[in-house]
């Protein structure tokens, strides 16, 4: 990778960010290599590894946090005129919407998932479960869903569905940001509840797959009370 012009380097380095992204393989909400480590990953230099970071972060796949560092946020790129148009909306739209999408996903997912989506759920899973109950650093919680929501919308086949869905979590995570969304259910009970939503998609079960999701999205995102309520 050395021996190319600058030009060469920089599409060879964001080609290579996106792949692991795309496949999965830097799952959503992880967190990539640190700039010094993609740096002697790629063997280019500072500015050629921010480019690509800065090109995917803005096509929504990455996002930076100062002090914290870079993390997956999408496995496909999101519209921001689709994020910015969703987020104008009333938070409880935004929820609703977003439920309607994942009902529907749930239930394609239940018809159309393959056996390599349903080895990609499972590792997804267990990704969630660590055995240290102190999560790891490099996954970042708490913003919105990650890895296993996304590769059920993927074993929907629709790619309608997986960029709106894209674009619904891009505007959830300004909500959450501002405090006005929020996780109502702890660590375990979320996992129970992809357990329950894994299996239907493992039966082939489109309406157990829609009751398991509809009984996840209740108690998953949700607006945040009042502090007067």
């Amino acid at each position: 990778m050395q021996g190319g012009t600058g030009t060469e380097r920089a599409r060879r380095s964001l080609a290579y960010l996106r792949s692991r992204i795309a496949s999965g393989e830097w799952a959503v909400n992880e967190q990539i290599p640190t700039e010094p480590e993609l740096m002697e990953l790629l063997g280019v230099g500072k500015t050629t590894v921010r480019e690509a970071v800065r090109t995917l972060a803005n096509l929504g796949m990455l996002e930076a946090l100062p002090g914290r560092g870079t993390f997956v946020r999408s496995r496909v790129p999101v519209s921001s005129v689709l994020a910015d148009y969703i987020a104008d909306f009333d938070v409880a739209e935004i929820l609703g919407y977003r439920r309607a999408l994942e009902l529907e996903a749930a239930q394609q997912a239940a018809r159309n998932r393959t056996a390599t989506q349903l080895d990609g759920l499972r590792a997804a899973l267990a990704h969630d479960r660590p055995s240290d109950p102190d999560l790891p650093v490099r996954w970042e919680r708490g913003r919105t869903p990650g890895q296993f929501h996304f590769l059920v919308l993927e074993a929907t086949g629709s790619q309608l569905l997986t960029g709106l869905y894209a674009g619904v979590m891009a505007a959830l995570r300004r909500a959450v940001d501002a405090g006005v969304v929020v996780y109502g259910a702890s660590h375990d009970i979320r996992a129970a509840d992809h357990e329950g939503i894994l299996a239907a998609i493992e039966a082939g079960d489109p309406v157990a797959a829609a009751h398991a999701m509809a009984t996840h999205l209740d108690h998953d995102l949700v607006p945040e009370k009042p502090a007067d309520a």
